[in-house]
């Protein structure tokens, strides 16, 4: 579980970055937006090989651009439904914590390796506020890997809801371990888990 949920997070690190100009008066296409800025991020992954300069990319360049809420809702399945409105902005500031550190360390431990990204011809209509940009990501002497970015049209702004690396979510492989945990000691247990490996660094 953990080691595939690493693998999706390094498996994105490309693509992340690039939703940062998303906030325009009219929403450019999704493709497009990845498309004329993957290169420009990749060059600053190059040149960012210190922790703290990693973890404010993350800040300044990923989290305005992730749907925490609707991902923490993802995760959690039917148990969202019985969390109370405190307990579901825990547990979306809780996820949102573990997810920035994990993301972190995936950068760390990919910054500096050559890679090329293909972005694949948007199939959307017209009017949609939901889309699937689908990539390709390739490295030297690795087989190609396929990365899908759903994302959503909300105030005008797309938003990453999820990722999905050869054909593993990343947030439905968070929801079997949310799932037992919740099991084992409720929502409030689940809410403690995440928090204390967020304070530990786990």
């Amino acid at each position: 579980m953990k080691k595939l949920i690493n693998t999706l997070l390094m498996a994105a690190v490309s693509l992340f970055a690039p939703l940062a100009h998303a906030q325009t008066a009219a929403p450019t296409a999704p493709d497009v937006l990845v498309r004329t800025t993957v290169e420009d991020v990749l060059g600053v992954l190059k040149q960012n090989k210190d922790r703290r300069g990693l973890q404010d990319i993350v800040e300044k360049k990923v989290l305005p651009h992730f749907d925490f809420r609707t991902m923490t809702q993802l995760a959690m399945g039917k148990a969202w439904r019985d969390a109370t409105p405190s307990q579901q902005k825990a547990l979306e500031n809780a996820f949102r914590t573990l997810l920035v550190r994990t993301y972190t360390t995936a950068l760390a431990e990919t910054t500096g390796i050559e890679r090329k990204v293909e972005v694949k011809p948007l199939q959307m209509k017209p009017g949609e506020d939901y889309a699937i940009v689908r990539t390709v990501v390739k490295e030297s002497g690795r087989q190609p890997l396929a990365i899908d970015y759903r994302m959503a049209l909300k105030d005008n702004v797309w938003k990453v809801t999820d990722i999905v690396a050869e054909n593993a979510s990343l947030v439905i492989n968070y929801r079997g371990t949310f799932n037992s945990e919740i099991t084992r000691s409720g929502i409030d247990g689940l809410i403690k888990v995440l928090e204390d490996k967020n304070k530990s660094g786990a």
